[in-house]
């Protein structure tokens, strides 16, 4: 279930920030992002669980929260703080002021 949740959050994330670089760039930019963010996510995955096979044992933390979880929520975090980072002042308040 925690898997659902994450990969949930990566699709509203993709399809918020395709649409917000939709309006405000062009189809091409948007483009390049999305492929960017799918790209970052396999390349992190496949990282963060070779990380999880090294530290954690299949079972991980229990029944919802195994290894695979584990990678995916070590590669959650890192991408927030990537993201964070990389779009900073494209997730602005209508102030104008960032997050």
């Amino acid at each position: 279930m925690v898997i659902v949740f994450i990969f949930l959050m990566h699709v509203i994330f993709i399809i918020y920030v395709f649409v917000k670089k939709l309006k405000k760039e062009s189809l091409s930019s948007a483009l390049i992002d999305l492929a960017l963010i799918i790209i970052l996510f396999s390349v992190g995955w496949s990282l963060t669980t070779m990380l999880a096979k090294l530290i954690w044992e299949p079972i991980g933390f229990g029944k919802h929260f195994d290894r695979d979880t584990i990678a995916l929520t070590i590669l959650t975090i890192v991408e927030y703080f990537f993201y964070k980072i990389y779009y900073k002042g494209f997730f602005s308040t209508a102030s104008g002021k960032g997050k």
